[in-house]
């Protein structure tokens, strides 16, 4: 089956760096998570993670939002030195959205009640704030549900919540991870033209999606990289990706031949 990409997104071709690792290396104990990792993200391009289960996906996502500090090397967001800025500055100061794989939401609070939460943090002005919100709810298709509390949505309202919240910050790098776990193919090409669609609308953001669905990844990205054993073994657009003969005998094995 081969892997084309499904909606053509425009080519890159000057590349403008907007965050990067240099030379990370990340241990748990005696297990190496991460061995000398080097790769930079640009503004305007999606961009895919992939790897078998415990390659260090996550945990890139985890430095690069400032959960974690590498053992070794440096983390560069908008060319600052951010290795040692806290979670919630990063947030605010270079503008980093997350997509939890998991959760992301009060489930107790309705959905405008989730998003006012966040709203309240991020945006001063209270009509500003109002009318964004107004605006992602309509954008999203979330009217319907908006006095719904959070715990009773469908898990595709759910991911649909969690990244209007992300997006209320009008953020430079969204991070997305396994945002397509557990959900039905209409809702898995619902996120993808989502997705896409974001990028559209705002050519400067970049946005990193972590995934195992490898065949669902690569028809949204225009560059990927491959986890494997603590180092990046392969990267580059989809159809260079899945003929990369490391990655083939490392991670896609022989499903995904032209």
């Amino acid at each position: 089956m081969a892997l084309i990409k499904k909606f053509r997104i425009k080519q890159f071709k000057i590349q403008k760096p907007i965050a990067k690792l240099e030379k990370v290396s990340l241990s748990f104990g005696k297990r190496q998570i991460l061995d000398n990792i080097n790769f930079e993200l640009n503004s305007g391009e999606i961009v895919g993670l992939l790897g078998p289960n415990g390659a260090g996906k996550s945990t890139l996502f985890n430095l690069l939002i400032g959960l974690i500090k590498p053992d070794f090397g440096k983390v560069y967001i908008a060319n600052i030195d951010a290795t040692n800025y806290p979670i919630y500055e990063r947030a605010k100061k270079f503008k980093i959205g997350y997509v939890p794989q998991y959760g992301g939401y009060f489930h107790d609070l309705t959905l405008i009640e989730n998003l006012k939460a966040v709203g309240e943090i991020l945006i001063e002005n209270e009509r500003d704030r109002q009318i964004k919100i107004d605006n992602m709810i309509s954008k999203f298709a979330l009217d319907n549900v908006r006095e719904i509390k959070a715990k009773f949505l469908s898990g595709g309202q759910r991911r649909k919540l969690v990244i209007c919240m992300a997006l209320l910050s009008d953020p430079k790098i969204l991070l997305c991870d396994e945002i397509f776990a557990a959900l039905d193919v209409l809702t898995i090409h619902m996120l993808k033209e989502i997705l896409v669609n974001l990028q559209n609308e705002n050519p400067k953001i970049c946005i990193v999606v972590c995934e195992h669905q490898a065949r669902e990844l690569l028809t949204i990205v225009d560059r990927a990289m491959v986890l494997s054993n603590s180092k990046i073994i392969a990267e580059g657009s989809p159809n260079k990706l899945i003929k990369d003969e490391k990655a083939k005998s490392q991670y896609f094995g022989d499903f995904f031949n032209n």
